[in-house]
């Protein structure tokens, strides 16, 4: 299936029971109820639906009320993954963010999606700080 045969949504409705079996189809590690606590934090989400409404691809944009937003959370059911499925949920959500007005749109990720998001995705690479939270 390619990203052509899904339906792109911009704050569409997703419920907490399809967010934990997309991370769990990937291999992540659900934590039920996350999404209904923090979906009112969002500036808003993409979803990825196929056909038969399954959602396929996700990604929220969090923000800081102004011009900062922060897109976590990018998700892609293995099934379709390698098609331009995440590509294309990560750049609606560029689009939004943009049309809210903000003007900065920031992400972190592993070393392993560097080449998705810096050379698919446009973003660019930047010094920032992390100082992680439950360590000693």
């Amino acid at each position: 299936m390619s990203a052509d045969e899904v339906v792109l949504d911009w704050r569409g409705p997703v419920s907490d029971a399809e967010i934990v079996d997309l991370t769990e189809s990937h291999g992540g590690n659900p934590e039920p109820g996350w999404w209904d606590r923090i979906r009112g934090h969002s500036l808003g989400w993409v979803s990825a639906r196929s056909r038969e409404g399954q959602l396929v691809g996700f990604v929220n944009v969090a923000w800081d009320g102004g011009g900062h937003a922060f897109l976590i959370d990018t998700k892609t059911r293995p099934s379709h993954q390698r098609q331009g499925l995440g590509t294309a949920v990560v750049r609606r959500a560029v689009e939004e963010a943009r049309a809210a007005g903000c003007e900065w749109l920031f992400v972190d990720f592993e070393p392993h999606l560097e080449a998705f998001y810096l050379e698919s995705c446009g973003f660019r690479p930047t010094a920032a700080g992390l100082v992680h939270l439950t360590d000693s």
